[in-house]
């Protein structure tokens, strides 16, 4: 089973080079979009995914103005991390709301969740909670 899932995580999501677009408009999954929500959720092909074991800033429903200005922070840098290229390797899981738990891994082979943790913009999860309206 695992195999399995290695081998369509490799044929499923080749490496895309070129500026991902904020997400909008409705029928994302119809119309097949490629796309980012925000620092740990985007859509591939149609597919919503969760990035896992990272948590970002919110922008849709912040705690706070600063959440939200450290939200879109997060989704631009990632945005930009993905712009040169990336692979979506699919854990098989899905979280909470039923979006596939999914990793990032850049062209050149680091996680991009990590890169934001590192990078002040994200928290690993799971986690205490909010940390960015504290």
């Amino acid at each position: 089973m695992i195999r399995l899932v290695l081998v369509v995580t490799l044929l499923a999501s080749p490496a895309v080079a070129g500026a991902l677009p904020v997400c909008s408009g409705g029928d994302r999954a119809e119309r097949k979009l490629t796309c980012i929500v925000d620092g740990d959720t985007g859509w591939e092909r149609g597919v919503k995914w969760r990035a896992l074991n990272v948590d970002t800033p919110e922008i849709s429903q912040p705690d706070c103005a600063a959440e939200k200005q450290l939200g879109l922070k997060a989704r631009d840098r990632l945005r930009q991390l993905m712009a040169s290229g990336y692979q979506i390797e699919w854990t098989g899981g899905r979280g909470r709301y039923g979006r596939e738990l999914a990793n990032v891994i850049l062209s050149d082979g680091r996680d991009a969740g990590q890169v934001l943790i590192e990078e002040g913009l994200s928290q690993p999860w799971p986690n205490d909670g909010n940390r960015w309206c504290r």
